[in-house]
């Protein structure tokens, strides 16, 4: 660094280009220079570059996550009377956990002002299966957005411009270079977005298996790792779960089916039971985070106990109703949601058991559907993709059915029956996978 305490953003990024540690206030200078304009695109495509061949040591990790977060508005919420705890699932398929979790910690005294993302690539994204609901305003004014969090607890909605704006500019150079793939950016991208949301705890799911972005546990690890540490470095008690996702998690894909599989899973009328031990395991942790439970075990029995007697549907029910969609959706579901207007049972060509899905196959049958994007400004069909998803290990018959497929079309739902028929592997023994396959905390103690 120049001594007169000019900052020369070249002199920074060769520092990392060299594996120099730059200072913190490099760090934030940088950042900053990124909103005001002193920091070029072309130096930010080599700052990306720079880290992508040298990934960053964890203080740096922690001063760019900071400096990030810190670069838009960061949420305060002294006024409320709990903990704000927030989740953050690296995602996959039938992943609908948030819309059970962020209600279902509501209900138990936390605060969970959701910020989600639209899905992208084969998984899809929160705020997707939340614009299926007539009428709900995943963009509300941050007047309403405050608000809904006070009076119910719970609030899940859009990122905002004003939240971690450096992180856009980041991201949309990075996906121009080549350069998303790196494990530091990764976990400044994901964490300075919801450490602007001004939480005090963080419970992360990242998903492992072949319909997950991270295929295999070494490298999910490796985030699990990186996310946790940097989180906590940077205030926020967090933990992780890496969890398998070598099977769609709901028996739903697509996001208005997701959302019906979420509400049946609310009112008790299906819960499919994988889906139910990541919500309770990642809930449980959340309560823990918060100071709301002693014990993870005291934490997901509170939850347990409150989506047994249904206070978790009636905060779901008050977040829906007061970001402008249907008062009676848990009453009238079928009211609410479009049926596809062809609906079709995939069978099972022969006997034995399922001992394998080719589960990311399964996320691009929805986007074959309609029901996903090839590119972020897609137009997304509401009503297409799988339920009725059979699970790992199922022992099958010919004629049973793997999975219903709702279309538009002849022609696409031809091909996504083919998908699911190819994605299905069906052999003599069963196999299964473990849902849980590590806790992961802070101090690298599992």
């Amino acid at each position: 660094m120049a001594h007169n305490n000019t900052f020369l953003p070249q002199e920074f990024i060769r520092q990392i280009r060299d594996g120099e540690t730059p200072d913190e206030s490099g760090v934030k200078a940088f950042i900053q220079g990124i909103g005001t304009g002193a920091v070029s695109d072309a130096q930010v495509a080599a700052f990306a570059m720079a880290v992508f061949f040298n990934n960053l040591e964890m203080p740096t990790r922690v001063a760019l996550t900071k400096a990030m977060r810190d670069s838009g508005e960061v949420l305060d919420w002294r006024e409320l009377d709990g903990p704000v705890l927030d989740k953050h699932s690296t995602g996959g398929i039938g992943d609908n956990v948030s819309l059970i979790l962020g209600p279902a910690v509501a209900a138990c005294g936390g605060y969970v002002p959701m910020i989600s993302g639209r899905g992208l690539g084969h998984t899809g994204g929160t705020l997707d299966k939340f614009d299926a609901i007539p009428g709900y305003s995943t963009v509300p004014t941050n007047a309403l957005f405050r608000q809904t969090v006070k009076d119910v607890g719970c609030a899940i909605i859009g990122q905002t411009g004003d939240l971690a704006p450096a992180d856009k500019k980041i991201y949309a150079i990075r996906s121009a270079t080549a350069t998303v793939e790196n494990i530091s950016l990764i976990t400044a991208s994901i964490l300075s977005k919801k450490l602007a949301a001004g939480l005090q705890g963080l419970v992360l799911d990242i998903k492992c298996g072949n319909g997950a972005f991270m295929a295999d546990y070494k490298a999910a690890k490796k985030l699990a790792d990186s996310l946790v540490e940097v989180a906590n470095g940077a205030g926020v008690k967090t933990s992780g779960l890496i969890s398998d996702m070598n099977e769609p998690l709901a028996s739903a894909a697509g996001n208005g089916l997701e959302m019906i599989n979420a509400i049946n899973f609310l009112t008790g009328k299906h819960r499919d039971q994988r889906l139910s031990d990541v919500v309770v395991s990642l809930s449980g942790e959340m309560l823990v985070h918060g100071g709301l439970a002693v014990s993870t075990r005291e934490g997901e029995k509170m939850i347990q106990t409150v989506l047994d007697n249904g206070k978790a549907a009636e905060v779901f029910a008050k977040m829906v109703a007061q970001l402008g969609g249907p008062n009676d959706l848990l009453e009238n579901c079928d009211k609410y949601f479009e049926t596809a207007p062809l609906v079709r049972d995939v069978v099972a060509k022969q006997n034995g058991f399922i001992n394998e899905i080719k589960t990311r196959d399964i996320g691009l049958g929805v986007i074959v559907l309609g029901g996903g994007r090839k590119r972020p400004d897609d137009e997304i069909d509401y009503r297409v993709g799988y339920d009725g998803l059979a699970s790992l290990g199922q022992k099958v018959s010919t004629g049973d059915v793997l999975a219903r497929v709702h279309g538009r079309n002849e022609d696409e739902l031809k091909e996504a029956e083919n998908i699911v028929l190819a994605a299905y592997c069906i052999g003599d023994a069963p196999s299964q996978n473990p849902l849980i396959i590590e806790y992961v905390s802070a101090t690298g103690e599992n």
